[in-house]
This record gives structure tokens, C-alpha cells and sequence, in this order.
């Protein structure tokens, strides 16, 4: 044992609504919970006691001890939580010898309503007329894409004093970056984020106490098109402005005094408005910077900068001049507040105040989390450099720009590989420019960043600099923060490069909402993407927070009669009717959230869309097989060997109904479980009627239809062993090989593994091949492809139009990695990881090993293979406990730590198996060994 052994039992990791000190909180009752550790062995909890306290230390709810040996969470239930608040509060876990561990958090509400809104929404005046020269070519973009500049708003204020709390509540329609008194706030990229603007619109809370000061203080934003006005998706009919035409934006900056006195500024007609140097900023088409436009000082109270260029001549200071509060309704809808400042600023066109749609945001934001530095910068003779960062990665880059004169003109094209010639792939873009620019200024140096936009990309081709150095350029990588929770690695090297490439694909592909690519124009929410990834996702990362905003998207991309659609947020275009696998994950990602985070909340926010899918479904299926009302009907997506499109959508169907009859069950809802669960026998029995036949071969006699069968319980049992069988014999027919799509891959290796195949599972892990998981990364992949075949050495690229080489969803064999490879699974009927089932699969390799940061805390498992002897650790965090099955020759002869296993303590005997003995375990680490040979 380590140190870690006198460690008592001590709960960490609090959060709130599966977040970490949430900043600006809506939920009246959220969810508080813990996560344990303790260096005993079989340490377990007795009691909690969770306390709720207000800042200045006023007790509002306590639990009392409350006695139950699994609860790793409490549910708020004191008294109404006040708005703009700050609570405190305090978990205390006893252990059964009576040992009380404790620790600390806090959270704050937001405005818990929107009816506590003040602002209006304001924009740049539409109908404002900027002054304007007549453009050389090619300098305002690279094409004409129709974009507008992005805006600047402002509203110098003045404070009688510093405040003593500052906090401000803000939001858009469109992409904003909020600044006070020249400081930029908070750390957010691609704020707001993306949802169903005709839906919801979430708001971010940030602490701006410390920016503000005594006197004058200027509150100011940069307001760009992003996903609300810009372009998104691949539909030529429809390719911007899904939900707007102009972005706006609404945020409150609420101030204390230590005199107990307060303020609101609200945006509203009194704030002014000016086009930016950012001549536009499109997350598809990329930004442009002209600094011949910039105006030093425009966001600092101590100067007033003007709109248009001011190179070569000075501002005067300016005295800012107070700010008399008046509220947004005061000014009309649809108007500007009046005449110009005089300066050039215009006032604010007030857009609205509506304000009904207004949400707290209930997700980590997009974040800055990690720069990459260059592999190599290379410069060709006709002035290009071409940058390889070594990965493929969603983001931006930041360059150091010198000696450049004004006007000047710096241009970044994105790729994510390279053509036969060495030069920059950028075809399968499609439509998306995916390049940014920058205009040079008077100043020698410059850094240019972008901030409204970002590109999947693994090299950057830079044009315009006589030299560029590899500290010049530097990648920023961009995505959703939500907390890394999984780690694996394996003594196969090119395996532990399939789960960074994995991983990789998860981080530039959760951005704002899980997309599909992060290169092309598209980036969408597509639903089946998001559903047979999501099991590898959630051992990777906290994917909680993240997933509960996307599924407001999803309820509310419903059709009118209960269908879901194929991608949330909607977008016109693309948002068809669901099809089989893409509607039914409104049932199975809430399903599966459900099992990870044990939190049934998941299922209480969704089970009326998911009884709405299955009557949806059933109602224009009456015969229960799915053949009608499929919409575009994707079948097994990108699939070498196609699956019959009915044998898909009845399963599916199938699932659907029984995932909703176990969410009512978990729910207390015993009819609808009965009916549910009725309905899901009746289809089972449909689809072996119609697609099986007596001696168990399944229509199509294809990988992924014996892979749903067996996967989703569709077979009577008696026919089980021989469709598993046939699946065997499909697979070593094809090489071994899969000739698996989108709904069958993350299924292959779970269902061989179950069914006596694991051997055949780690086959189609070392093919390499096309179809495998190892020919992208032999061909210098490190994301997992669209295609099994995007790119091959005869024939070279695949169709341009839809070959993206940043997509994750056949990388859902990375849940085999953690729980058949390494071992660390959660057994089928446990929740919230209650229950740990630990089985190793070792196959070919000699080591592996993984962990994961649960909801109750630490599980992880390492085995090691040599000579003749197996090793396995095991740690079980408290409250849990574990199945272990050892590898063995002989099970009499497996010991723990040094003594046999039947008397070790912490452990029981419950059987064994041919090679293995399986035992219980409680809580602790567990060191086994065993003779193999």
C-alpha cells in the first residue's frame, strides 16, 4: 500500500449541477454533489449531512445526518434560493467507525428567472450609414460571402465608488467579448454559444468586481455574427443568417457598494455603437482584422476613440461623462436613441426586449485549454510558409507579424492535410474559406489572434510575412471545458495513438454542441453521431454539463407530433424528420447519462420526449416493423457491407421502447412502464419473425445486423448463440475485418467480447487494413476519420465532398479500450458507477492500464503479463464495490497481496470460469496475482 493508506474517508470534487463553483446559476434545486476517497480498505459511507449557508454565513437548509450508505448527492430542498446570490455549502460524510470527513464549496444563482431582466437587446443601427472608401481588390475579403464588419458598443459610466460586488449577466444573439475599462472579462470563447435561438438563449454570469473603479468606468463589447447571422451547415438555399440578420446583444451589470447602496446598467438606447477593424468574422469563412482601422482607448474610460481610421494623428482624452440611468423600455423598439455623439459613435438601435427566452447557461464554456507549438515551418520560394502543428485540432492560430508596412496584408489558410504535392489540402472544405486575414497598421509589430471564428485544422499556410519562425506562430485549441476524466494507455504504441486520436476527435468536436467535423461547412449536432460516441465520451470526460444543455436542443428540435429531428439545434435545411438511429437518441443519450451520473434528473427532463419518439414511431408503424415515416433514413452510415434498412430502423424502434419502459420504471411510473416494456417484447417478437429465420441467420447476413440483434436483446435465446456465431464467422471472413458503419462499430468489439470473441475484437484492433482503426493513423492521421477509406495510396482522397479527417463517430471503440482492454467497466445493472465489473482482456499485449474519475470517485485498474504470471491492481473507490475476474491457470492459486485470495480481506470468492476466478470486492486498492501458463 502507499501513503494514501491513512488517508480517512474525505469527500472531493463537489459540484453543482456536475459543475465546479458554478458562477450564475437558474436551477432552484440543484443538484450538490461529492466524490470520496479514503485509504482504507472496505471504507465505506454510513451518513452525509449536506449544509447550505448564505455568504455572510446564515444557515438555509441542512439535511440533518441523513443515513445512506450509497448517496454520493443531495438535491437542494430548503427555501426558495434568492437571485444573484451566493450560497456556501458544506458536505460532511461519516464512515461506519464513526470518522467524519468534510469539505467546502460554493455556488451562485443568476437571475432565476427572466422576468428579473431589465436590458433591451441593441445592435449596430441597420440603417445607419457608415462612411466608406471605395475598396482595392481583394482587401476587404478573399471572396464576396456578403459579410457585415463586427460592431463595437459602449457606455461609459461613472461609479460614486469602487463597488464592493460587481456582476455581470450578459448574452447575444451572435457572438460577443465583453470588456471593462480596456480589460477583457472572463475567459469564455464563441460566448454565448450555440443553441435553438427560437428556443432558448443562454446567459453567462462573470465576477467583474475587481475591473471597476471610483469614477469613470467604461463597459463595452465587440458583438460579431457567430452562429446566429453567419454562416452554418452545407444548404446553398439557406448557408447564413438562420436566425437573424444582425447580431445584438442584452447584458446587465449589477453593482454593490459597501454603503449598502446598488446599481444596474442595462444595455438599452443609452449605450453607442460603432463598426469595428474586425471587417468581418464568420466561424466558417474565418476573420479579417484591418488595424488601419483601430482605435486605441475606445473600450477605457480616460479616452473617447473615434470609429474611422486614425492612423498618423492623435486622440484628445476626454472626460467620461456620466451615465444617467434610464431604463430599456423607455426608447421604442426598433429605433435608435437619437443623434450621434458627435464623434462618430451612433446610438444604439434597441432591437427588442423581449426576453422570455432567456436561460442560464448550464454547460462548461468554450475555452482556450491548450497551445501547441509547431512541428516545422517551412517557406517555399514563392514567399508561402506552411506550418505543421503535428495535430489535427479545432481552433485558431496566433501570429507574430513584423515589418509588415500599412495596408499590408497577412493571409492563414487551414488544412488538415496535405495533397500529393506537399501543398495544403483544403477541397474537402467544401464551401468554408476557413482562412483569416490581417491588415496591417502603422505598428512594426503585431500579434494577430482571431476571436469570433476557429477551423479544424492541422496546418496553417501563412502568406504575406518575409519570415516566420517557429515562436512566430503558435496553435490555440479551442473546445467545450468540460473536466478530462479517463486515461489509457496500453504496451502497444500505435493503440495508445488510436485513444489520443479519439481523444483528440472528442475535443474538436465538442464545441458549443458535439458536431460532427470542425473543417467543413457543417459542424452541425447530428444526433446519431452524438449517441454511439457518447459511451466512449463519458470515459474520456465529464460530459454531464454538457450533454444536459444539448438535450434542451434536442426536446426542443421535436416536430410538432413527438418526432425528433436529425441535428440540434435546428437548422433549416438539414433539420428533416429523424431518421432510424439519428431520432432515437432523444431515448438512448439521456439513457446512458442516466447509467454513468446516476442522476435521474436526466431522465425526468426527457422522458416525455422520449414517450412522445416511441408513440411517434408506433403510431405510423402500427405493424411495428419501421418502414414508414423514416425520414432521410442514413441506415448504417458510410458502412462497406449496407445492412437492410428495415432490420435498422426495428431495432432501433425496439430499443427506443425498451429504454423508455426502464426510464419509467426508474421513474415510479409503472403503466407507462408496463406499456412500454409490452410494446419493446411485441416489436422483438416482429423482428425475429420477419427478419430471422429458424436456424438464426438475420436478414442481409451483415456484421451490423447480427451486432444490433445481439446488442439490443432482439433474439430469443435459442437463437443467440448461432447469430453469434455467424457474426464470428463474418468478421474472420473479412479478414478478421469489419465491414461496419456508424451504428455498428461501437458495437463490434462489445458484442464478440460478450460473446466469447474477444480474441476477434483485438484482430480488428491490429488490422491495418481499410476498413480498421490503424490505416488512418499508418497514413499520419491523428483524428479519426470520416471514412475507414478518406484517404488510401492508389486511389488517394475520397470524394472531397464529405471526407473529413476530424470526425469522431467511428471512434467509438474507445469504450472497448477502457472496459474490455484495460478492464474497467460498470456492471450492467449498476448506476452511477455503484457497481464496478472488472475483466481484463489482455489479447496480444503485455500491459494495460486506465483510470476514470467517477461520479463516487477514482476507478482504475493495471495488469501486467510476463513470463508466466499475470498482475492486476485495482482501486475501488469508497461506497462502490467491484467483480474482478483474474486471469489464471489455476484459480485456487490467485493471491492478494501476498496471500490467497480467500483470505485477503475486502475479499470474496464468487466463482470462476474457465482461466479466471471472479471474487467481490469492497471499496480499496487490490494488488492480484496469478499463474497463467
Amino acid at each position: 500500500m502507499t501513503g494514501s493508506e491513512h488517508v480517512l474517508l474525505t469527500p472531493y470534487g463537489l459540484r453543482c449541477d456536475h459543475r465546479a463553483e458554478p458562477l450564475g446559476l437558474d436551477a432552484g434545486t440543484p443538484l450538490l454533489s461529492w466524490r470520496l476517497r479514503s485509504g482504507r480498505r472496505g471504507d465505506a459511507p454510513a451518513a452525509y449531512r449536506v449544509r447550505v449557508r448564505t455568504e455572510d454565513g446564515v444557515l438555509v437548509w441542512d439535511t440533518g445526518e441523513v443515513a445512506d450508505p450509497e448517496a454520493a448527492s443531495a438535491r437542494y430542498a430548503g427555501p426558495l434560493l434568492r437571485p444573484r446570490t451566493r450560497y456556501r455549502w458544506q458536505v460532511s460524510v461519516t464512515a461506519a467507525d464513526g470518522a467524519v470527513g468534510a469539505a467546502e464549496s460554493w455556488f451562485e444563482t443568476g437571475m432565476l428567472g427572466p422576468s428579473a431582466w431589465t436590458a433591451s437587446w441593441i445592435a449596430h443601427d441597420p440603417a445607419a450609414l457608415d462612411v466608406m472608401n471605395a475598396p482595392e481588390e481583394g482587401e476587404l475579403a478573399l471572396a464576396d460571402h456578403g459579410l457585415q464588419p463586427a460592431v463595437r458598443l459602449r457606455r461609459p459610466f461613472e461609479a460614486p465608488a469602487a463597488p464592493v460586488r460587481a456582476r455581470l449577466y450578459v448574452t447575444a444573439r451572435g457572438l460577443y467579448e465583453m470588456r471593462v475599462n480596456g480589460a477583457r472579462v472572463g475567459d469564455a470563447e464563441l460566448a454565448p454559444g450555440w443553441t435553438d435561438y427560437r428556443d432558448r438563449i443562454d446567459y453567462q454570469t462573470y465576477d467583474v468586481t475587481d475591473l471597476l473603479r471610483a469614477g469613470g468606468n467604461v463597459l463595452a463589447a465587440t458583438l460579431a455574427d457567430g452562429w446566429w447571422s453567419g454562416f452554418v451547415g452545407f444548404d446553398p438555399r439557406r448557408s447564413g443568417a438562420h436566425y437573424g440578420t444582425f447580431p445584438q446583444l442584452l447584458a446587465e451589470l449589477h453593482l454593490e457598494y459597501a454603503d449598502g447602496t446598488t446599481g444596474i446598467l442595462a444595455t438599452g438606447g443609452d449605450w453607442e455603437t460603432a463598426r469595428s477593424p474586425i471587417r468581418y468574422a464568420d466561424l466558417l469563412m474565418g476573420e479579417c482584422h484591418d488595424l488601419r482601422l483601430e482605435t486605441p482607448g475606445w473600450d477605457l474610460p480616460a479616452e473617447r476613440a473615434r470609429p474611422e481610421a486614425t492612423r498618423d494623428r492623435e486622440t484628445e482624452p476626454e472626460e467620461p461623462r456620466p451615465a444617467e440611468s434610464q431604463p430599456a423600455e423607455s426608447r421604442p423598439e426598433g429605433t435608435p436613441a437619437g443623434r450621434a455623439s458627435g464623434d462618430g459613435w451612433l446610438p444604439a438601435y434597441v432591437a427588442g426586449t423581449d426576453r422570455a427566452l432567456l436561460t442560464a447557461s448550464v454547460a462548461q464554456p468554450v475555452r482556450a485549454v491548450q497551445e501547441l507549438a509547431p512541428r516545422t515551418v517551412t517557406r517555399f520560394e514563392d514567399g508561402r510558409h506552411l506550418v505543421d502543428f503535428g495535430q489535427n485540432f479545432a481552433g485558431r492560430v496566433r501570429v507574430t507579424a513584423r515589418g509588415l508596412a500599412p495596408g499590408d496584408r497577412v493571409v492563414v489558410r487551414h488544412g488538415e492535410t496535405l495533397d500529393d504535392r506537399g501543398r495544403l489540402y483544403t477541397d474537402n472544405l467544401r464551401t468554408a474559406a476557413a482562412t483569416d486575414v490581417l491588415v496591417a497598421g502603422a505598428d512594426d509589430e503585431t500579434i494577430f489572434e482571431p476571436r469570433f471564428t476557429y477551423h479544424g485544422f492541422r496546418y496553417a499556410e501563412v502568406t504575406g510575412l518575409t519570415a516566420l519562425g517557429t515562436g512566430d506562430i503558435t496553435g490555440v485549441v479551442l473546445h467545450s471545458d468540460t473536466p478530462w476524466a479517463g486515461e489509457f494507455a496500453c504496451s502497444d504504441p500505435e493503440l495508445d495513438r488510436l485513444h489520443q486520436s479519439i481523444a483528440w476527435g472528442q475535443r474538436s468536436n465538442f464545441v458549443s454542441v458535439p458536431t460532427d467535423c470542425p473543417q467543413r461547412d457543417e459542424r452541425l449536432g447530428w444526433l446519431a453521431d452524438a449517441q454511439v460516441f457518447l459511451p466512449t465520451a463519458c470515459l474520456n470526460a465529464d460530459v454531464a454539463a454538457f450533454f444536459d444543455g444539448w438535450l434542451r436542443d434536442v426536446r426542443g428540435a421535436r416536430s410538432a407530433d413527438g418526432g425528433f429531428s436529425n441535428v440540434a439545434p435546428r437548422l433549416a435545411g438539414v433539420a428533416d424528420e429523424g431518421a432510424p438511429g439519428w431520432g432515437d437518441a432523444g431515448v438512448l443519450v439521456p439513457w446512458h447519462l442516466y447509467r454513468v451520473y446516476g442522476d435521474e434528473r436526466v431522465l425526468v427532463r426527457n422522458f416525455d420526449a422520449m414517450c412522445g419518439w416511441v408513440d411517434f414511431v408506433h403510431r405510423h408503424n402500427p405493424d411495428l416493423v419501421w418502414n414508414r415515416r423514416v425520414g432521410p433514413h442514413f441506415a448504417d452510415w458510410l458502412a462497406p457491407t449496407p445492412t437492410p434498412r428495415d432490420v435498422v430502423a426495428t431495432a432501433y424502434f425496439a430499443r427506443s421502447a425498451d429504454l423508455t419502459a426502464r426510464a419509467a420504471e426508474v421513474l415510479g411510473h409503472p403503466d407507462a412502464a408496463e406499456r412500454y416494456g409490452t410494446l419493446a417484447g411485441h416489436i422483438r417478437k416482429t423482428f425475429t419473425e420477419r427478419f430471422v429465420t429458424p436456424d438464426g441467420r438475420i436478414e442481409g447476413d451483415t456484421q451490423t445486423g447480427y451486432l444490433l440483434a445481439l446488442a439490443f436483446g432482439l433474439l430469443p435465446a435459442e437463437l443467440v448463440p448461432g447469430a453469434a456465431d455467424r457474426l464470428a464467422e463474418l468478421v474472420e471472413a473479412a479478414g478478421p475485418g469489419l465491414t461496419t458503419g456508424f451504428l455498428g462499430v461501437g458495437l463490434i468489439a462489445p458484442v464478440l467480447d460478450a460473446h466469447g470473441r474477444a480474441d476477434l475484437a483485438h484482430a480488428l484492433l491490429t488490422r491495418a487494413e481499410p476498413p480498421s482503426w490503424l490505416h488512418p493513423l499508418r497514413n499520419g492521421a491523428t483524428t479519426i476519420w470520416e471514412r475507414w477509406d478518406g484517404y488510401t495510396a492508389g486511389r488517394g482522397f475520397q470524394a472531397a465532398a464529405m471526407n473529413s479527417f476530424n470526425h469522431y463517430s467511428l471512434g467509438s471503440i474507445g469504450e472497448w479500450l477502457y472496459q474490455g482492454v484495460a478492464g474497467l467497466a460498470q456492471a450492467p445493472a449498476s448506476t452511477g458507477y455503484r457497481e464496478l465489473l472488472i475483466r481484463p482482456r489482455p489479447g496480444g499485449l503485455t500491459w494495460a492500464r486506465a483510470s476514470y474519475e467517477s461520479v463516487r470517485g477514482t476507478v482504475s485498474t493495471a495488469w501486467t503479463r510476463e513470463g508466466g504470471g499475470f498482475r492486476l491492481e485495482v482501486s475501488v473507490p469508497p461506497g462502490a464495490s467491484a467483480v474482478v475476474h483474474i486471469p489464471a491457470a489455476d484459480p485456487g492459486g490467485v493471491r492478494e497481496s501476498g496471500i490467497p485470495a480467500a483470505e485477503a480481506a475486502g475479499v470474496r470468492i464468487v466463482g470462476t470460469e474457465p482461466g479466471a476466478l471472479r471474487c467481490r470486492v469492497t471499496s480499496g486498492e487490490f494488488r492480484f496475482t496469478a499463474d497463467v501458463h
